[in-house]
Parts: structure tokens; C-alpha cells; sequence
């Protein structure tokens, strides 16, 4: 119902000394701000990503899942690692968190995503130590899983 309230406002034209609805729902809150990436640009035109960044999400998902082709120029992965908004704690929020980078424009729109229920919603955290060794981990991890389910 507000939703249709401001766009009626919107399109009516504003008399002189108005404020238009756009800058009355702006200015209260009423429309998403989500945060910015922490890099220096984007991978595209921010008018672009807003508008196409689920198709483009869902191109890169199909190269990868039917070619093999990973971390491409719309991988989620890139979106999570620039994207992550950290909380109280300074570790970077969960999907679960209404101040994910997501959730800003998704709750606004009422749009449920279910993508975080295999991918990550907040960049990894960087091994320390010996661990931190390239392979090391996984590749152990690995080869003691093969010798336990394929004697």
C-alpha cells in the first residue's frame, strides 16, 4: 500500500517548493541504501549491477556448473568478498543478519533469495600459521578422506 502511495506521489508532477516522492521516501528512510563495495569501482556500471546483477549471477552459474569455469567476472564469491559489511564484533555479518549487503535491497523488495544456502554469505576467513601453507589443508583433508571411505 505505501509502496503504491509513493509511486502515485511520484508521478505526479510537484509543484514549485515541493519535494518530489522520490526525495521525501529517500529522506526517510523509505527506500534501500545498500552499502558500498570496498573497492575502488565495481565490476560494472553500479545502474548496470542494480539492475542486472541476478542475471548476470546466473550466467556466471551456468558457465560454472556446465563448463567449469570458476571465479569469473560475476562470481558471488567476488560480490561477498568487496560487499561484506562488518558488525559489532568487526567480523563481517551473515546472510541471517539484516545488515548484510543483500538483505538491504532484497527486504525492501520482498524478494527471497536462496542462494546462501550453498554459498557462503560472508568472505572466508584466511587460515593463519602453517596453515596458511597453499593446499596444505585441503589437500590433506582430501587424502584422509579417500583412505577413510576408499580403502
Amino acid at each position: 500500500m505505501l509502496r503504491a502511495v509513493i509511486l502515485a506521489l511520484m508521478l505526479a508532477a510537484p509543484a514549485a517548493g515541493q519535494i518530489t516522492a522520490a526525495a521525501f521516501a529517500a529522506e526517510n528512510g523509505l527506500v534501500p541504501h545498500p552499502p558500498k563495495g570496498r573497492g575502488e569501482r565495481c565490476v560494472a556500471d553500479t545502474a548496470f549491477m542494480r539492475r542486472y546483477h541476478m542475471t548476470m549471477l546466473m550466467h556466471q552459474r551456468d558457465q560454472t556448473v556446465h563448463e567449469g569455469v570458476r571465479g569469473g567476472k560475476f562470481s558471488i564469491k567476488g560480490c561477498v568478498d568487496c560487499h561484506a559489511v562488518k558488525g559489532a564484533d568487526g567480523l563481517p555479518v551473515s546472510y541471517d543478519n539484516p545488515k548484510h549487503f543483500c538483505r538491504s535491497c532484497h527486504d525492501y523488495e520482498a524478494v527471497s533469495i536462496d542462494c546462501f544456502e550453498c554459498h557462503a554469505s560472508r568472505p572466508a576467513s584466511k587460515p593463519q600459521g602453517s596453515e596458511a601453507a597453499a593446499g596444505t589443508v585441503n589437500s590433506t583433508a582430501l587424502a584422509n578422506y579417500l583412505q577413510e571411505s576408499h580403502p
